[in-house]
């Protein structure tokens, strides 16, 4: 299958500062793909030349398989991260401003439907919370019927409920057949929506993939984690490689079964114990040294 999107090398550079680093991905129509990486990593940059609202320093973007042209224009849809709209016009005057912009268009009262504004349309801006509001932005972001949609940290300073709505609204646009670029600094996140994850750091990147292939291809262990104080008395005579992590320490475990039967066979406290799978943050901490999020 032919990508949809294909950035070669792309470069930008401000004064001494280099944002974007000779970075190369294909994106396919259909799937949610990923930009993961900390805040200054270079994400929102990579989508500001993408969509033409930023000029690369070097490089080439592809849109189905031409250089990116006016097509591409109608057919894509953006969220950044902050936007901002009229203050003194309602949600539905709003939407029905954006909707007379554009020749193809989706149809408005189900997309009202879709992203849960309907007892909303009254209300002007300034009087929506932080989710709504990006109820709202995100379907501006739809409201031509694109083929191809943009969402540049979407969910950030939302609180759990919202962003679980907002992670719905994007698997189901998926569904429809809709391709989906998302730049995010949350992990969990990134695990559950995409299906490919290009991962930057310094405006680079250092891991391309799915999450599953990335975590197979860098982990051939799970996390066994105690209290410290619990593990004190074998710290110095572990055979396992051990993590200290401020009051807990976590395990590298190759075989839970085998860490647990040492566990007992030296009497160490189990009362603190959790096991779990590696994760994106752990990935990234791998690869980096330091946080996702630091």
């Amino acid at each position: 299958m032919n990508p949809i999107l294909e950035v070669r090398h792309l470069k930008k550079q401000f004064a001494q500062l280099t944002a974007v680093n000779d970075i190369s991905f294909q994106i396919q129509p259909g799937t949610c793909f990923g930009l993961l990486g900390p805040n200054g990593a270079g994400k929102t940059t990579t989508i500001e030349m993408i969509v033409g609202l930023t000029e690369p320093t070097s490089g080439e973007i592809f849109y189905q398989g031409k250089p990116r042209d006016q097509v591409f224009k109608m057919e894509a849809g953006i969220q950044f991260q902050s936007t901002s709209v009229m203050d003194k016009l309602t949600v539905a005057e709003i939407l029905t401003l954006f909707h007379s912009l554009y020749h193809k268009r989706t149809n408005l009262p189900e997309l009202i439907e879709a992203c849960e504004l309907g007892s909303l349309l009254s209300q002007k801006t300034t009087k929506l919370s932080g989710g709504q509001k990006q109820r709202l932005m995100f379907a501006l972001a739809l409201i031509n019927d694109p083929q191809i949609v943009f969402l540049d940290e979407p969910t950030t300073g939302l609180d759990p409920q919202s962003r679980r709505n907002l992670w719905d609204m994007i698997e189901r646009i998926k569904a429809q057949g809709k391709t989906v670029l998302l730049t995010t600094h949350y992990m969990d996140e990134a695990e559950i929506l995409c299906d490919t994850l290009v991962i930057v750091d310094r405006g680079g990147i250092i891991a391309q993939g799915s999450p599953q292939e990335l975590l197979k291809q860098y982990f051939d262990h799970f996390y066994v984690s105690l209290d410290r104080v619990d593990f004190e008395s074998v710290m110095g005579t572990w055979p396992e490689p051990v993590i200290e992590n401020h009051e807990q320490i976590e395990i590298q475990s190759r075989s839970v079964e085998v860490t647990l039967q040492n566990l007992q066979l030296q009497q160490v406290n189990l009362r603190s114990l959790r096991v779990r799978n590696p994760t994106l943050e752990d990935l990234f901490l791998k690869l980096t040294g330091h946080s996702l999020r630091e």
